[in-house]
């Protein structure tokens, strides 16, 4: 099992081939289309984040003492955007979720390359990610 910072270097790694933006929305926009559907019947308003100017569910479920992490939007570059953060965040404890450091945004000029309302949308998305680590977290210690 790769760590949170190894699967976020080979993010890094593939963005950093193309030097021009638009080829790197292309990539965002085809890692979108390789997330594993969500399952209509979560596209609940409890599984809609908040913040998000497109639609955006979340759902998360332990599995084996892994937080296992599946989602979905209706635009192409968000979903793009939350496949990216499942790729890394999925499939590991709430306590390494909690802890991680998100540096591959930055890293890969995603950042910088938003608008205002999707830059807030991505920190939703991330902020979520880490309520549901932090619920899960609890329920363990309970």
């Amino acid at each position: 099992m790769k760590t949170i910072n190894e699967l976020q270097d080979e993010i890094i790694e593939e963005f950093a081939v193309f030097d021009d933006w638009m080829d790197k929305y292309s990539l965002l926009i085809d890692m979108g289309r390789n997330l594993t559907p969500l399952d209509e019947s979560l596209k609940t308003p409890d599984n809609r984040i908040e913040g998000c100017q497109s639609n955006v569910w979340l759902d998360a479920r332990m599995r084996d003492d892994l937080l296992i992490f599946t989602a979905d939007s209706d635009a192409v570059l968000v979903k793009g955007i939350v496949s990216v953060l499942v790729q890394i965040l999925s499939g590991h404890t709430p306590e390494e979720v909690l802890e991680a450091e998100l540096y591959c945004i930055e890293r890969i000029g995603l950042k910088e390359h938003l608008s205002p309302t999707r830059s807030n949308g991505l920190l939703a998305m991330v902020k979520q990610m880490k309520m549901y680590a932090l619920a899960f977290q609890a329920r363990n210690k309970a």
